[in-house]
Order: C-alpha cells, then sequence, then structure tokens
C-alpha cells in the first residue's frame, strides 16, 4: 500500500483558560489517501476544526499541540519552523475556511486577494497573475469573471463568496485541500453546485480533499472515507470499500447522529384536520425600484415578492422553501411590516391586518429571526431581552410580575430559569434560538414567523428545537410561517409547502404531496439537489 498523503498520529491539541486546562483534541489518528475525498464528520465543539487547524499550525495564543504527528509525505509538520511551515500552507495544504464574509477582507477586491496568493505562493504577478486569477474565477464558476474581478466581497452572493474562497485555496495549486464546512447555511441547489465543483477540481488536479462538516447527507454522498468525531476522539471511521458510508453504524453517538436526521417520509404519518383561517395573503407584491440616470429615475424594478398568495390556517404550520433571494425572508418581513408592502392584501384572523392597531398587531404576530445571536442585544440579560416585549406590550404586568412570566417562559424552552440572569454569549447555538423563542412567545402570539430557525445548527440540535416548536403549537395553538430551504426540516413540522422562485410561490400543496409527488420542475430540481437521500428515510434504521 501507498504511503498516505497526511497520517495523523495520536495528535493532542489542549487549551489554558482561567488557569483551567481543556483538552479538544485526544489522540486522533487517521490517514488520508492521496487523490481521495475524507471526511471529519460531528457536532460543534467536537474537535473538527480545531483539528484541522492544529495540522495547519494556525492555533490561538491560548492553545498548543501537546503531543502527536501530523505527517505530510512522511515529514512531522510539527518539527517544522514557522517560516518552513509558511511554505507550506496554501502551497501544499490549502484551507477553505467555514465563514467566507469573515475571512475576507472586506476592503478587498476579489483580485486583490487571489493576487496575493497568487505572488505568494507562485510568485505571479503582472498580466500573467491577472490572467490566472480571471481563469481561477472561471474554474469555480463565477459568471463574467473579467467584470467580477474588482468587486469587494458584499457585493457578492454567499455562494458566490464560497466559490472565491475555493478560488483563493486553489491558487498555490495545493495537494491537499482542507474544506471546513464548505456549504453551511448554503440553499440546498448552491450546495449541490459547490460540491459538483469540488469534486471537478479534485478530478482535474488531482487533488486530495478533506471535508469538515456536520452534514451527514452531503458526507455519505461526497467522501470516501469519514471519521466521526465526539469530545475531541475518533470514535467510527467508515470507508466505501466497506460498503456505502454509514450504512452500519456500531457506535452509539454515531447511531444518535443518524437518528437526528429530519426524515421526509414523517410527513406520511401526519393526519391533517382542517382549521379555520389565521393568515390570508391576496395578490402581495413587494417591489424595489432602479433608478438609473441623472435625474434617477425609476427604470425598472427588483420584483422581490411577486403577487403571492396563499392562507395559514389556525394552529398550523405552511413552510416557505425555496433558494436565497428568492423573496421567502422578504415576504415575511413584509407580513409583519418591518418593510414596506408595494401591493397586495393581508388579512389575520378576519380583519385587514393594516386597520389593526399597532399594539395588537405586535402582540398578535411576532418573528424569530435567522441568527439568534445578532438579533439580541449582546449588553442585555437574557430576562431584560424576554420581558422587552412584555413591557411595551403588557403594561399592566409590575416587575415581579415580569421575572414570573420570564421564568415561566425560559422552562417551557426548556432552559432553567437562571438563564434569565445570563448574557447572550454565555450560551451555545441551540440554547440562543431557544431564548429567541421565548421572546416570541412572551406575549402569546397567535402567528409566529420562523425565519430559518435551524439553520447552520447540528443534526441533534435542529432536532431538539424541531420538536420543541411542535411540543409548543400542540400546547399554545399557535401557527408557524416557517421560513427554510432544508425540506428534511419541513418534512418534519410543515402541513404545508410553498415553494418560492423568484418572488412567485410555484407550487403550494399538503407536504406529501410537495415532498413525493411535485409538479412544478423547480421543486423537483430542489429535492433532486437534496444531498445524501438515503439517510432522510425512516426505514434506514428501523430496528
Amino acid at each position: 500500500m501507498t504511503e498516505p498523503l497526511l497520517r495523523l498520529d495520536k495528535l493532542t491539541t489542549r487549551f489554558h483558560q482561567a488557569g483551567r486546562e481543556f483538552t479538544a483534541v485526544d489522540s486522533v489518528s487517521f490517514e488520508i489517501q492521496r487523490g481521495e475525498t475524507f471526511a471529519l464528520v460531528g457536532e460543534s465543539g467536537s474537535g473538527k476544526s480545531m483539528t484541522a487547524l492544529s495540522v495547519m499550525r494556525l492555533l490561538p495564543p491560548d492553545a498548543k499541540i501537546a503531543s502527536g504527528q501530523a505527517l505530510l509525505e512522511g515529514e512531522d509538520l510539527f518539527q517544522l519552523t514557522e517560516w518552513q511551515m509558511n511554505r507550506v500552507r496554501g502551497k501544499r495544504i490549502g484551507m477553505i475556511f467555514q465563514d467566507p464574509m469573515t475571512s475576507l477582507n472586506p476592503v478587498k477586491s476579489i483580485a486583490t486577494h487571489i493576487l496575493e496568493a497568487l505572488k505568494i505562493h507562485l510568485g505571479l504577478t503582472g498580466e500573467d497573475a491577472h490572467a490566472r486569477c480571471i481563469e481561477l474565477l472561471h474554474q469555480v464558476g463565477i459568471p463574467q469573471p473579467e467584470r467580477r474581478l474588482w468587486d469587494y466581497p458584499h457585493q457578492l452572493s454567499g455562494g458566490q463568496r464560497q466559490r472565491v474562497m475555493i478560488a483563493i485555496a486553489l491558487a498555490g495549486e495545493p495537494d491537499l485541500l482542507i474544506a471546513d464546512e464548505p456549504t453551511t447555511a448554503l440553499d440546498v441547489t448552491i450546495q449541490a453546485q459547490i460540491l459538483k465543483l469540488l469534486k471537478t477540481l479534485q478530478k482535474q488536479r488531482q487533488m486530495t480533499l478533506w471535508l469538515i462538516s456536520h452534514d451527514l447527507g452531503m458526507v455519505a454522498d461526497l467522501a470516501d472515507q469519514a471519521a466521526v468525531m465526539q469530545k475531541g476522539k475518533i470514535v467510527e471511521i467508515f470507508s466505501k470499500r466497506d460498503g456505502s458510508l454509514f450504512s452500519q453504524p456500531k457506535h452509539p453517538y454515531t447511531r444518535q447522529l443518524l437518528a437526528a436526521l429530519p426524515k421526509l417520509d414523517s410527513c406520511l404519518q401526519r393526519q391533517s384536520v382542517p382549521t379555520p383561517p389565521l393568515l390570508q395573503v391576496s395578490d402581495f407584491r413587494v417591489w424595489y425600484p432602479i433608478r438609473k440616470g441623472l435625474l434617477k429615475r425609476v427604470a425598472d424594478y427588483v420584483r422581490a415578492v411577486d403577487g403571492v398568495s396563499f392562507t395559514l390556517q389556525q394552529g398550523k404550520t405552511l413552510a416557505l422553501v425555496g433558494e436565497s433571494g428568492c423573496g421567502k425572508t422578504t415576504l415575511g418581513k413584509a407580513i409583519l411590516k418591518l418593510i414596506p408592502a408595494t401591493s397586495g392584501q393581508v388579512y389575520f384572523d378576519g380583519q385587514e391586518l393594516s386597520s389593526l392597531p399597532i399594539k395588537r398587531r405586535c402582540r398578535a404576530m411576532q418573528i424569530v429571526f435567522q441568527d439568534p445571536f445578532s438579533s439580541m442585544n449582546p449588553r442585555m440579560l437574557v430576562g431584560d431581552i424576554i420581558a422587552e416585549g412584555l413591557k411595551s406590550l403588557r403594561p399592566e404586568m409590575d416587575r415581579q410580575a415580569r421575572i414570573e412570566r420570564t421564568e415561566q417562559l425560559l422552562e417551557q424552552v426548556e432552559l432553567t430559569p437562571a438563564a434569565r440572569l445570563r448574557y447572550p454569549h454565555e450560551f451555545s447555538g441551540g440554547q440562543r434560538q431557544r431564548i429567541c423563542i421565548a421572546r416570541a412567545l412572551a406575549v402569546e402570539p397567535q402567528l409566529i414567523i420562523c425565519d430559518e430557525p435551524t439553520s447552520a445548527l447540528d443534526v441533534s440540535v435542529q432536532k431538539q428545537i424541531i420538536e420543541l416548536l411542535k411540543r409548543l403549537q400542540e400546547t399554545t395553538g399557535v401557527s408557524y410561517l416557517f421560513i427554510s430551504h432544508d425540506l428534511a426540516v419541513v418534512a418534519e413540522i410543515a402541513d404545508q409547502i410553498a415553494v418560492m422562485d423568484k418572488g412567485k410561490i410555484v407550487e403550494l400543496e399538503e407536504t406529501r404531496q410537495v415532498l413525493f409527488h411535485p409538479q412544478h420542475p423547480f421543486t423537483q430540481k430542489l429535492l433532486a439537489s437534496l444531498p445524501g437521500k438515503q439517510l432522510y428515510r425512516s426505514s434506514q434504521f428501523s430496528g
């Protein structure tokens, strides 16, 4: 057997914080063969990214490699000087970091990022570097690369920023490419494009790919070998040489992860009982003017939401699904009047929405935003965040009543009452999402708009949030307008699915009809893009 490209032997990485020592990576060993795709999977905090950062020697100041080896073609990376390691990073090992927006310099153009990598790793400058820069952007599928070359990161979509990150990583022509959560929070169609791109580039360049992900479906489709990581340790390794990945999990943690995956066929078990309508939306539009010329006259419109109509019943869940930019979030915010609508009618509980007093409207409808951390004031205690709505919308409640209501809400979302005296940064992503749900429930709304509430969460935390939302609906009778790009997630919670494309609803039916008998080509495309579909069926793990 040939020597592996990379071999980790009992790698241990420790943190020193507040006088205590924590083991982030605990005696990890695995091999990555040249030309193969290796995946490291597990939940947030399991040590996946820290393993890769240890190999790259990009650890924070309070962390250190305690023991072990990282052999790149037999050469121990931990024995190299920092100058020698700089010749490895980018040139022999490239890395795509998790969040492209924070990894790219916002004041530098796309060209500047790529040209810098070409100069450092290949010594290219001038016209040769410029031509290579355009070639790289073309390879990663950026449309009209000559025109987009001098754009800044904020001018690109999430998928395009991820493609730019891939182009930068490929600029040094590395033997090994580490992709840390390369498709987190991307739509299934964009995710499918990114994965197809990575596989194509890997084949063209005979490159080795190391994926870091919590998306088991993506890994099942893409990887030749996968290692499952828990609390800094490798608990199980799968290889396609032994059959399909994850087909025979032995470790309890692996079985737990697979069981937590949302199941497409869960909707087949639900019986839908008709209820009166709560929210009726008719011919709803949100258009943004495009102004041109010296006088900035309106030349055209961006039709973000274009003639949308639907009905949401009391105590039910309607899922809005589609790609980024299709108008899902814009529709939700416009219904709440957080952004102005252009035209259309919205009736809530039989009344025209604009005729309702503002306080009545705010008490009746609440929202859970996509990013729980950025939607909470980091300087406010959790208890004050939850009670803020009560202070303005329930003025008859005194301070003690608000504290009691806050503690009751925290228990309702399965957090301790003592959590009200802590700050948002002291909680995990899943716990912060629970706090946002508690805040939305505080004024006892009839409708909650959930904007991607499980996006980028681990599968087990995602399952907990979905189960929580379902239990709250059963006990309070609240209705959900559930915005998501994940069809497997909406299968678990939605009574109906509305598929949006370019501002319009192209298909609106019961969940089972949309998922198993889709009529519109766009819906069929979304379902076809779902990775690892064999993992999203209940029969996979029966018994």
